[in-house]
């Protein structure tokens, strides 16, 4: 079964390449039926309010959310994060997520565009080089819950990556930078189920 990158809104077709590279078979998720197709999921980065907006139009919303608490392997890259968090602090009125990760999570934690950076990070799981990671308008982490495993943090503390159970999200963009080894942490999830 293929990994699926939900195509609504964002970059989801770096994504897709991104999978490819890493050998796996990856679709566009822009209906239920490509949905039902999938053995794991990703929620790329884009607008996290257009992201909720798309997916309630396109009626995947429920489906997603219940496919993530029914275990699907799921994966969030920035707005993505922002659609896993159980709490999004700042987020405007109405403003919800799929869920499945037990964190609070500010939006444009870093400031607007301009104010975008890229560093090296440390990664729990993944073994090397620091994974090279692109910041773009990115959340940040500010609570994790019980049952959470904080995976990377910045030099000054902040969370910036996380898992629990079937569901990583991360603040930056690995599918930008040519960083692959999220992306194989991630299908070595999927393998897993």
């Amino acid at each position: 079964m293929p990994v699926g990158v939900l195509a609504l809104q964002g970059d989801f077709r770096e994504h897709i390449i991104a999978l490819e590279s890493c050998g796996a078979d990856a679709i566009e998720v822009k209906t239920l039926a490509e949905l039902n197709r999938c053995h794991g999921l990703i929620i790329p980065g884009g607008e996290s309010t257009v992201i909720q907006k798309l997916a309630t139009n396109y009626d995947l919303f429920e489906p997603i959310k219940n496919k993530i608490k029914s275990g699907l392997p799921t994966f969030g890259t920035c707005a993505g994060l922002i659609m896993l968090a159980e709490k999004i602090v700042d987020g405007i009125e109405g403003q919800i997520g799929f869920g499945g990760l037990d964190v609070s999570v500010r939006r444009n934690a870093f400031g607007n565009q301009l104010d975008s950076f890229e560093t090296d990070l440390s990664f729990k799981g993944i073994t090397g080089e620091p994974v090279h990671a692109a910041f773009i308008r990115a959340p940040i982490v500010e609570e994790v819950g019980p049952g959470v495993e904080v995976l990377s943090s910045l030099d000054d503390g902040r969370v910036v990556a996380v898992r629990a159970q079937n569901v990583m999200g991360i603040a930056f963009h690995p599918e930008v930078t040519g960083e692959l080894r999220v992306h194989q942490l991630f299908l070595k999830m999927v393998d897993s189920r």
